[in-house]
């Protein structure tokens, strides 16, 4: 019985390290917890068991290895309260930078009153679980609504004709009319090119901001952190350009748009 456990509990500190993607830090830190309960419990019945039951597992060894277990969990349990911590301070500080860029922005905007600027969304609180590697589940890409694919060729017809305003226009209520739509994402990037041709430069950032903060993991997140960069580097906010662009090159490396963001950071100066 004694060695059964022992296998289980072998097995259970190789499932938080390996394809079980779907579960948060948290489940993986209770689980260790548990598996350090039974460790303890499986302690406290081999002692028990006395003389004939410690030889019977193995003799001191199985103690030994008790210990080696134990402190492989407590090491377990130490780094993921690490890595949650280290997480949690990325989407804080992620999430108040995308805040200060808002703000900034509305002041570069004329009209823009700032107390219209909302809480900012906690960056990625809105994405979607992926299932995980194993998973039979289906993916099931979002639906399109009635006339959702009409309504973005027509803003797109009109981008084309030259009517960035009017583009820019259809664009955002196209966002409004269907949130989280399979081409809302696209809808949103393509609104600050339309702005950024009108030469409403402040008006395409906070429209690259928005459509980023989204999709921080959507399709075009990285064109959306670069075009936003670039545009913070012509408004003249330099340390702001580099820091965005520099995030393009940290969180999507294999990106195209990674290569270009180093280009415009090396125009820009930046250190």
């Amino acid at each position: 019985m004694i060695r059964s456990v022992v296998l289980t509990l072998a097995l259970g500190l190789a499932v938080p390290a390996f394809g079980q993607d779907a579960r948060s830090l948290a489940d993986i830190r209770a689980e260790l917890s548990q598996l350090s309960a039974d460790l303890q419990g499986l302690r406290s019945e081999l002692v028990a068991s006395g003389a004939q039951g410690l030889q019977a597992a193995g003799g001191t060894s199985a103690l030994e290895r008790m210990n080696t277990m134990e402190a492989a969990l407590s090491r377990l349990t130490s780094r993921a309260e690490e890595l949650e911590n280290r997480i949690n301070r990325v989407v804080s500080d992620g999430t108040n930078r995308l805040g200060d860029l808002e703000f900034r922005l509305c002041e570069l905007e004329p009209g823009c009153d700032i107390s219209s600027v909302g809480q900012t969304p906690v960056l990625g609180g809105s994405a979607v679980t992926a299932p995980a590697p194993n998973s039979t589940a289906p993916v099931v890409a979002p639906s399109m609504a009635m006339n959702e694919q009409a309504d973005f060729d027509r803003a797109k017809e009109v981008l084309g004709q030259g009517d960035f305003r009017g583009a820019a226009d259809l664009f955002a209520a196209f966002a409004q009319t269907y949130p989280g739509g399979p081409l809302t994402g696209e809808a949103m990037f393509l609104r600050g090119q339309a702005l950024q041709q009108a030469g409403d430069v402040p008006g395409a950032a906070r429209a690259w901001l928005d459509a980023f903060s989204a999709e921080p993991e959507g399709p075009r997140a990285a064109e959306n952190l670069l075009m936003l960069g670039k545009s913070l580097g012509d408004l003249g906010q330099t340390a702001e350009a580099c820091a965005t662009l520099s995030e393009v090159g940290y969180r999507f490396q294999s990106a195209p748009a990674a290569s270009e963001a180093g280009l415009a950071m090396q125009s820009l100066g930046c250190q």
